[in-house]
């Protein structure tokens, strides 16, 4: 299963990019995207943006990551 996580645009070069991803900044391939621009969000697979999303559905994204991560964080193992 793969998996493609929202990040920001927060500066560009080109084709190659930094964006903001909970708090970390990673270097990106902007390339798959159309018309790439700072401040747009992207969804982040394997170091590539490979879609442009709306930052509502980002944001809305990114808070059921947390909800996930909350969850999982209460799974008794014993």
């Amino acid at each position: 299963m793969c998996l493609a996580i929202p990040a920001q645009i927060k500066e560009m070069n080109d084709m190659r990019g930094k964006v903001g991803l909970s708090g970390n900044i990673r270097e990106t391939d902007l390339s798959l995207i159309d018309d790439p621009k700072i401040g747009d969000w992207v969804l982040l697979h394997a170091g590539f943006a490979i879609e442009k999303l709306d930052e509502e559905d980002a944001l809305e994204t990114l808070k059921m990551f947390g909800e996930l991560e909350e969850a999982a964080g209460q799974i008794d193992e014993s």
